[in-house]
């Protein structure tokens, strides 16, 4: 099914009453903020909502593991998806969380998920406080694409690809941790703020920006991503599939996992 991986406010406005869309609010926030509440108080009409903390697995480093294909069926099952259904999926901040549940669907085989451009804040229609009555899916988790995903040991061993910082500058640098025991980032890795792929009005750069971005970090072949837990850093895997470029793949345990271990750290400015 040829769909995603984005669709815009205008877009998801003609389709929302389709039999086979399904939209998915998947607002989630560090610190603060309960996504859940943000939902109650104003979502895109006949969305669900699905906590990041429900697709989130058990076992695995770091603070959001990947989960197993049973706890990701039955999440998807609860929130009404079906294995045809077309799976639209947002968040107010940047794609950078919504984008992980459009890498979860791809990495168990759903193939037919897109992500909101611009997020609720482009919908530009009304906003609804009831939740949807929603009927159980058939959603099936086929088993995962492990070659999406590294571990630390493969990202120890990492050559020849570029290794990608999502983090904010300060965080890259070491200037700030707000969560994590150490402050810095892995060795040889390039700092690309994941902010920096989208427009100031929080939609997409053009593919052929995000293409010369990534030209600049030397991805165009493929890189390894990572953030503080493997969330935002899936914002980056998004934009490769926008760019249309190949072997974008995550390190699920991200920051959170590497300053756990004893492992080497930098910190300062991308020597780039």
């Amino acid at each position: 099914m040829n769909f995603g991986p984005l669709v815009d406010a205008a877009w998801l406005r003609e389709h929302i009453a389709d039999a086979d869309v399904r939209v998915i609010d998947f607002r989630w926030y560090l610190q603060g903020r309960s996504g859940r509440d943000e939902y109650a108080k104003g979502h895109i009409p006949g969305a669900v909502f699905v906590d990041l903390e429900d697709v989130t697995g058990k076992e695995g480093g770091g603070r959001h593991p990947l989960p197993a294909a049973g706890q990701f069926e039955r999440e998807m099952r609860k929130a009404g998806v079906s294995r045809t259904t077309r799976v639209v999926v947002y968040d107010d901040a940047g794609a950078s969380v919504a984008a992980r549940l459009w890498f979860l669907l791809g990495y168990f085989g759903h193939g037919a998920q897109a992500v909101l451009d611009g997020g609720v804040q482009a919908w530009g229609g009304p906003l609804e406080t009831k939740a949807p009555d929603v009927t159980r899916g058939d959603f099936r988790a086929g088993s995962p694409d492990q070659r999406r995903v590294l571990d630390f040991q493969a990202v120890r061993a990492l050559q020849g690809v570029p290794l990608i910082d999502a983090r904010a500058p300060e965080r890259y640098r070491g200037e700030k941790e707000p969560i994590d025991p150490k402050a810095g980032h892995i060795p040889g890795a390039l700092s690309a703020p994941f902010l920096e792929n989208l427009e100031a009005d929080g939609r997409f750069k053009s593919p052929d920006e995000l293409r010369r971005r990534y030209g600049t970090l030397g991805a165009q072949h493929g890189a390894v991503f990572y953030c503080g837990s493997g969330v935002n850093a899936s914002q980056h895997l998004l934009a490769m599939a926008v760019a249309g470029l190949p072997d974008a793949r995550l390190y699920a345990g991200s920051w959170s996992d590497w300053s756990h271990r004893d492992a080497p750290v930098a910190t300062g400015a991308d020597p780039g």
